[in-house]
């Protein structure tokens, strides 16, 4: 293999390092990008879940409320 072949070649190599380099680094500035909106994202669904547990208790506690209220309806109306 002649030097100037040799030395373009390695030039081409070179070149398609560069751009997948490129590349690289603009999938990971893409990542680091998703990769905050991710963690802001599991502070809402953090919130969400509380939301939902306390709603969850409150239901539970009228669903309770309503079933002893018609259990001594029935009652007054047995006796």
């Amino acid at each position: 293999m002649s030097t100037s072949s040799h030395s373009s070649l390695k030039q081409r190599q070179l070149s398609h390092l560069n751009s997948q380099l490129a590349q690289l680094q603009a999938n990971l500035s893409d990542f680091n990008e998703l990769l905050s909106i991710t963690a802001s994202q599991v502070k809402h669904i953090e919130k969400l879940g509380i939301m939902h547990g306390a709603l969850f208790m409150a239901s539970h506690v009228v669903f309770e409320n309503d079933v002893r209220t018609a259990s001594n309806k029935n009652e007054d109306t047995e006796s």
